[in-house]
């Protein structure tokens, strides 16, 4: 009987809620101080101090902040999505716009509560509404009970929109809880004599009365698309069509359905008929609605049925690479790390160790001084590096400050005795007067740390400076990099951040002045910068195809678990500094061309891997960010090399693969749909793409071909050429004119024969 519990409404991941759980969040401050806002709003609204437009705004917005309750199911892939779904036995019920919900509670509902089957009660954010939670009848489905429960109060009125699995419910204060019987809210199974029927709605294929599509004998059986049940697919296609069918429009939604569901079923009446729900229905009206919706004109799979598919299919996994992690999280990180990130992150909570690993790069490499690497296409590049921490507000983006400040301590030492010569200079040019002769600038101001406000001149003049080093600096917040912009609505930030990831550009102002900055410089520019992500997505919203995004390392904090332990970092001592001091050294010592053979070996797979991944799942944006962030990978693995005393071990191999994976898992989480908007091309679905040959059985046709392609979001032309490449790569094998044989596919580098080509 257990239920969920969630960070807010827009957290992905929900956990099986425990008494100690429910106690923390209806005790915590943010509940108690967003509730009393809400209800302060509530109060100045009656007194007409506040607008009632303004009111609902404000109520929507503070609601997003609190936790969430799910009292209908726990979630099999932690997902709160109706497909996943396993039901607790218990409904929730809505009662609105009370004038007195405590007085309408001690009336009308305390004295019958037992009977009810009321295992909790509370007044409502909104202060004007009353929430129960209640023991769902015997053999009732979700609506039944609501229409139960309706009928038991009296109320006809009732919420008739609580009645799927996903739906939530807002977290409380405990002084607004007024009934709660723990012993039944949390029992991990119901007295028998009080639900006997219940005990199979836990199961995954629960047993419910005739009005539930989860009714159908059929549904018992192993039938499923590509994987998925079918139950499953219809119970989030009833969802996204507005619920299951009530009285009035069972014959019209039960006709839309079949029309949907023939596309995956072959148009074939039997399959229909066999997983298709009734509601009632006798089975010669199910045959003749059945065979009037397959009778219709065929046309493209309809876009609904497309997004149902999209949502519920989350059983097919990629593993033709080594892991690029599912649709909710990025790839695991490797146990064994090199020495120097295994140092890095040692003093560091697991939960930011990721995050770490990839922010260390740009300090690093900032060491490096006029050092080039040469990549596969035979061009020279620097370890040009720079990383953006995309995270959800208070993840712990901070957790990247201190192994960075460590790194950067002996830039910083050389840095302070140039700022002094620098500020010498400039309070004996201040005190002469206009006529005096000046002294010059002092030569050899090296100052590699800059300030993160710094404005375009002046950046410009520590390049000239620098003499070849790196500029670097780290922004708390990336809009921090709008200093850079130049006057007015300027975009020169972005052209900065292209520049400097670009071997031997050029950049520079010219001025009359004479007192003005003019010059021409080569960018040697690596940074850190942290933003959540909403604020990351909208700042680079007006470049996605210019550029900025592919030249970035990415990388993000996962959301934690509502009640989890605080991360408790080590202590960064002397003995970490006289640890890390050798590869800084070498990093120091460093000079010219340095070639790393196994780096470049591994560059050279790792593009063919993202070649292979891009022909198996078409995507074109994956191809085209994945160019770049080969590159950034190689220039990781030779920062590695070079600071580890020029030598190479396995670890760094398997670290390398890892980043360039996690970086691309999460330019795509972030981005890959909206650029492949920006790019004009058919709406892809908002999660990364997918090995498309995984999606089909071992002999597939072309029309299985199409519908995977458009499943995913793809148009129905590029079929035939994908097939081709899949031919000409052995990935497929052609039978005749329209049917295919699927021969191999990768996993962890290797190929596996998936049939005989005898």
């Amino acid at each position: 009987m257990a239920f969920g519990i969630s960070n807010n409404v827009k957290s992905r991941v929900v956990r099986e809620c425990t008494p100690e759980l429910f106690h923390r969040v209806t005790a915590s401050r943010l509940v108690g101080d967003t509730c009393a806002e809400i209800a302060d709003a509530w109060e100045r609204y009656k007194r007409g101090e506040m607008a009632k437009e303004d009111f609902e705004t404000l109520k929507a917005d503070r609601k997003k902040r609190l936790p969430i309750f799910t009292p209908h199911a726990t979630f099999k892939n932690g997902r709160r999505l109706n497909a996943d779904a396993i039901p607790s036995g218990l409904s929730m019920y809505d009662i609105d716009h009370l004038p007195d919900p405590r007085g309408y509670y001690a009336e009308r509902i305390e004295p019958k509560a037992n009977e009810l089957g009321i295992v909790l009660a509370h007044v409502t954010p909104s202060t004007e509404g009353l929430r129960l939670f209640f023991v769902i009848p015997a053999g009732m489905s979700l609506a039944e009970a609501q229409k139960w429960m309706s009928e038991r109060l009296g109320d006809p009125a009732y919420d008739q929109s609580v009645k799927d699995y996903a739906r939530s419910s807002f977290a409380v204060p405990k002084d607004y809880i007024l009934y709660i019987d723990e012993e039944k809210l949390f029992a991990k199974e119901l007295p028998s004599e009080e639900l006997e029927g219940v005990k199979g709605v836990k199961a995954d294929t629960p047993e419910r009365s005739d009005n539930s599509f989860n009714s159908s004998n059929s549904l018992k059986k192993d039938l499923s698309f590509k994987g998925i049940p079918y139950r499953d697919i219809i119970a989030r296609w009833f969802l996204l069509a507005g619920g299951e069918p009530v009285r009035g429009e069972r014959n019209d939604k039960l006709h839309r359905l079949a029309s949907h569901l023939r596309y995956i079923t072959d148009n074939d009446e039997e399959t229909l008929l066999r997983v298709m729900p009734r509601y009632g229905l006798s089975e010669e009206e199910m045959k003749g609605l059945i065979h009037s919706a397959c009778s219709a004109k065929w046309y493209s799979m309809p876009k609904m049925l497309q997004q149902v598919l999209n949502e519920t299919d989350s059983r097919v996994t990629n593993r033709e690479l080594p892991d690029t992690g599912s649709s909710m999280t990025p790839p695991e990180m490797p146990r064994k790390l090199p020495a120097l990130i295994a140092l890095l992150v040692s003093r560091t909570p697991d939960i930011y160790k990721p995050a770490v690993a990839h922010a260390v790069f740009p300090p690093l490499a900032t060491h490096l001084h006029k050092v080039r690497f040469r990549y596969i296409d035979n061009v020279e590049h620097e370890a040009t590096l720079m990383n953006v921490l995309m995270a959800g507000t208070g993840a712990g983006k901070d957790c990247v400050s201190e192994p960075i400040n460590r790194i950067m301590a002996d830039i910083r030492r050389r840095d302070e005795e140039n700022l002094r010569r620098e500020r010498e200079w400039k309070q004996e040019v201040n005190s002469k007067g206009a006529n005096k002769d000046k002294r010059q600038r002092p030569e050899g101001l090296v100052i590699q740390e800059i300030d993160a406000d710094m404005t375009n001149p002046a950046f410009v003049m520590r390049t000239a400076e620098a003499d070849g080093h790196f500029l670097y600096t780290k922004l708390n917040e990336i809009d921090q990099f709008d200093a850079l912009r130049g006057s007015g609505r300027g975009t020169q930030q972005f052209q900065i951040m292209c520049l400097a990831f670009d071997p031997g550009n050029r950049y520079g102002q010219t001025r009359v002045g004479a007192q003005s900055v003019t010059e021409k410089v080569t960018i040697r520019f690596n940074w850190n910068a942290a933003t959540t992500i909403q604020k990351g997505k909208r700042y680079f919203s007006r470049v996605l195809t210019d550029g900025p995004i592919s030249r970035i390392n990415f990388c993000t904090i996962p959301e934690r678990e509502i009640g989890a332990e605080m991360p408790v970092y080590g202590t960064y001592d002397a003995a970490f500094d006289e640890e890390l001091r050798p590869y800084i050294e070498n990093l120091t010592r460093a000079a010219g061309l340095v070639e790393c053979p196994e780096a470049y070996r591994l560059a050279r797979k790792l593009k063919e891997e993202n070649a292979e991944f891009a022909r198996l799942s078409q995507s074109r944006v994956y191809e085209n960010l994945s160019f770049r962030a080969n590159v950034i990978a190689y220039l990781k693995a030779c920062v590695l090399y070079v600071a580890s005393g020029y030598k190479w071990d396995k670890t760094m191999e398997e670290f390398v693969r890892w980043s360039l994976r996690y970086d691309m898992w999460c330019k795509m989480e972030f981005f890959g749909a909206d650029i492949e908007e920006a790019n004009g091309s058919v709406q892809s679905p908002k999660r990364g793409p997918r090995n498309l040959l995984e999606l089909l059985p071992d002999e597939f046709t072309l029309q299985d071909a199409i519908r995977a392609r458009q499943a995913e979001g793809k148009d129905a032309e590029g079929t035939r050429n994908m097939l081709w490449q899949w031919i000409h790569r052995g990935y497929a094998l052609q039978l005749t004119t329209d049917n295919y044989k699927k021969l191999k596919y990768r996993k962890d580098g290797n190929d596996i024969d998936k049939n005989s080509q005898a």
